[in-house]
């Protein structure tokens, strides 16, 4: 279930009706594409694992969420994978050594960390976050999965504002970008 930036995918049309769309959260002009009403339906979510899953290529070592909603989709997804999940947090969040990587956000900077031990060198590692924008964090996730020595090649999303460009951005990363669903917008 491949769908490029704001193509249509009527296949998965029942998972994006799932998803409520809350006008001007967090600020006025911002169309909030409210995943959790998806999560409450069983069905849904079931569906969106599975079509996920399905996506996947070649062998995957760990699927890597990106806090918090990334975690839901990781942990589901690397039970039928037969992958571990490796956790991609804010910074200060993890115990233990950690390896972070900064990212530039609207007005100033974030940073992002994962244990230092988590991933061997080598390991193929799928990236999964719930929502794809301006792809600011997940190309930090990328950097930092790459810095550990992982072969990060591919990334999926439940939902992606190919608008913002983030999917594209990392496409020109080497990324292999696949969502279940597009909003048009912001």
């Amino acid at each position: 279930m491949r769908v490029s930036s704001g193509a249509p995918n009527n296949a998965n049309d029942d998972l994006k009706a799932l998803i409520r769309t809350i006008p001007d959260f967090p600020k006025p002009g911002i169309m909030f594409r409210d995943i959790t009403t998806l999560l409450l339906d069983a069905h849904g979510l079931a569906q969106s694992v599975e079509r996920m899953a399905a996506a996947a290529s070649g062998r995957v070592d760990l699927v890597a969420g990106i806090e918090a909603r990334g975690f839901l989709f990781a942990a589901a997804l690397a039970l039928p994978l037969k992958a571990g999940v490796l956790l991609i947090r804010k910074d200060g969040k993890l115990p233990g050594a950690t390896i972070a990587e900064d990212y530039a956000l609207e007005y100033g900077t974030d940073r992002i960390a994962m244990h230092a031990d988590a991933c061997t060198p080598g390991a193929n590692v799928l990236l999964i976050d719930d929502l794809i924008a301006t792809g600011g964090t997940a190309r930090a996730a990328v950097r930092l999965l790459r810095k550990a020595g992982a072969i990060v090649t591919q990334a999926q999303f439940l939902v992606d504002l190919p608008d913002l460009g983030g999917a594209d951005a990392l496409r020109a990363d080497g990324i292999d970008v696949t969502s279940l669903v597009a909003f048009a917008g912001h």
